[in-house]
C-alpha cells in the first residue's frame, strides 16, 4: 500500500514512518476537486433542472463521468460507494489522488471487459470530485456550501437517469452497484423499470436501518463539532484551518464499520506502534496509527460539507417508502438480478442481501444470494477480486 492506494481497496496493514512522511503538511479546508484543478479523464454532462424531493429544485448541476471501451458497445453503469467517486479504473496522477478503486474488475480481458463493454462510472449527485455538491460554486460563483439542498438517494437515481438521457444511453445493458451505489442500482431499477437489462447489487440493503443511522449520525456530528467547520463555511480557510479533525474523525469511525474485526484483531492484535509503550509511556497502539494515518489522508481528497450531504442521502434509503413496503416493492422488480452479501460485513449485514434475494420479483441470478467469505468485512466488494470478478461475469455473460 502506498499513498496513492484507496484504503478501502486493500488490506489493513501497518503505518511505516514512511508512508507518515507522505502526510506532511497541512490539509487543504477541503479535499474537493474545483474548477480549474486538472481534469484528468473526467467529463461533464449537464444536467436539466433536477426537481427534489424536498420540494426544491437543483439547476445548473453536472455529473462528472469517466468512460472506458467503444461507446457502439453495451453499455455498463458502474456506480459508486460513499467515498468512492468516478475514477473506477486507472493509476493516481495529479487529477485523480488515488488509483482506480475497481482497476482490478473494469479493462480489457477482465470481468468488466472494456473490449465488449462501454463502461460508465459517474460521481453522484452531492460529491465533491467534479460533480456538483457543497463545494461547487452556485450561479452567484460561491459555494453552495450549507446551502446545498438536502438530497435523498431517489434524488440521486434521478440524476443518474437525466445523466443516462443526457449522453445517449436509453437502456444500459447492466447497471452495478456496491454499498451505497447499490443503494442507487435499486433505486435505478426500481423507477426505470425498462432503463436496464440486468442488475447487480453488492453489499447493500433494501433500507437504512436505525442501527446503522445511528452509525451515521455520530460520524456528522464529529463534523460539525469540529469549531473549524464553522456551520459548514469553511472554504476561504487557509490550510490546516478547516474542518480537517472532524472529517478525518468520521473516515476513522466509518473504517471501524468497513472492517471486520477478524481482520482487525489478526492484523494488529495488541502491537505498539514503535517502541514507546501506550500503556501509560505515551506511545500508541498500531491499530490507532493506522485509523490516524487513514483519516488524515482522507482529507486530502473529500469534502466534509459532502461527506454530511451524502451520509444523510444514505440514511432516507428505503425502497418501500411509498411502495407498499420493501417486500412489495422488490416484488416488482423484474429484471435479472445478481445479489451479493459478505459474511463478515457488519456496516451492511448479510440478512439485508439475503432479504432482496428473498423477495425480488424478478429472476435471481445463480438462483441464490451469492455470499462473499471473507474476512475483510464490508469492504471485501473491493478487496476479494478473484471472488467477486467470476460474479460480474456471470452476470454479463447471462
Amino acid at each position: 500500500m502506498d499513498f496513492q492506494t484507496p484504503e478501502d481497496t486493500v488490506p489493513s496493514s501497518f503505518i511505516t514512518d514512511e508512508l507518515s512522511r507522505q502526510l506532511v503538511g497541512r490539509p487543504p479546508a477541503t479535499g474537493a476537486w474545483r474548477d480549474g484543478d486538472p481534469v484528468g479523464d473526467r467529463q461533464f454532462a449537464p444536467l436539466p433542472t433536477i426537481a427534489l424531493e424536498s420540494g426544491r429544485e437543483l439547476s445548473g448541476a453536472r455529473i462528472a463521468y469517466e468512460t472506458w471501451g467503444d461507446p457502439a458497445n453495451p453499455p455498463v453503469l458502474v456506480l459508486h460507494a460513499l467515498t468512492g467517486d468516478s475514477h473506477a479504473a486507472g493509476p493516481a496522477s495529479k487529477p485523480h489522488p488515488t488509483e482506480g478503486w475497481w482497476s482490478e474488475m473494469i479493462g480489457p480481458g477482465l470481468a468488466i471487459d472494456t473490449d465488449n463493454y462501454y463502461v460508465v462510472a459517474p460521481n453522484m449527485l452531492g460529491g465533491c470530485q467534479g460533480s456538483t455538491g457543497p463545494a461547487s460554486l452556485d450561479k452567484n460563483g460561491r459555494e453552495y456550501g450549507p446551502r446545498f439542498p438536502y438530497l435523498t438517494i431517489r434524488d440521486q437515481a434521478a440524476a443518474h437517469k437525466a445523466f443516462a438521457d443526457v449522453i445517449g444511453v436509453k437502456k444500459w445493458f447492466a447497471i452495478i452497484g456496491g454499498s451505497m451505489g447499490g443503494m442507487h442500482a435499486l433505486e435505478y431499477a426500481l423507477a426505470n423499470p425498462t432503463g436496464l437489462e440486468r442488475l447487480a447489487v453488492i453489499a447493500a440493503p433494501p433500507v437504512t436501518t436505525a442501527d446503522q443511522i445511528a452509525l451515521n449520525s455520530v460520524q456528522t456530528e464529529a463534523i460539525k463539532t469540529d469549531p473549524a467547520f464553522d456551520k459548514g463555511n469553511y472554504y476561504d480557510a487557509k490550510a490546516g484551518f478547516g474542518p480537517h479533525r472532524g472529517l478525518a474523525l468520521a473516515r476513522r469511525m466509518a473504517l471501524l464499520n468497513y472492517r471486520s474485526p477478524t481482520e482487525l484483531n489478526e492484523r494488529f492484535e495488541r502491537t505498539w506502534q514503535s517502541g514507546v509503550s501506550p500503556l501509560g509511556g505515551g506511545g500508541r497502539f498500531a491499530v490507532e496509527s493506522y485509523l490516524d494515518f487513514h483519516g488524515n489522508k482522507f482529507t486530502r481528497r473529500f469534502d466534509a460539507n459532502s461527506y454530511i450531504t451524502l451520509v444523510e442521502a444514505m440514511n432516507s434509503h428505503d425502497i418501500g417508502r411509498d411502495r407498499g413496503g420493501a417486500a412489495k416493492a422488490l416484488k416488482k422488480l423484474k429484471v435479472p438480478t445478481l445479489v451479493v452479501g459478505i459474511d463478515s460485513d457488519r456496516l451492511f449485514p448479510i440478512s439485508g442481501q439475503r432479504f432482496i434475494a428473498d423477495n425480488l420479483g424478478g429472476e435471481l441470478i445463480g438462483g441464490e444470494l451469492r455470499v462473499i467469505q471473507s474476512e475483510y468485512g464490508h469492504d471485501g466488494f473491493l478487496i476479494e477480486h478473484e471472488i467477486v470478478g467470476p460474479l460480474l461475469t456471470e452476470l454479463l455473460q447471462f
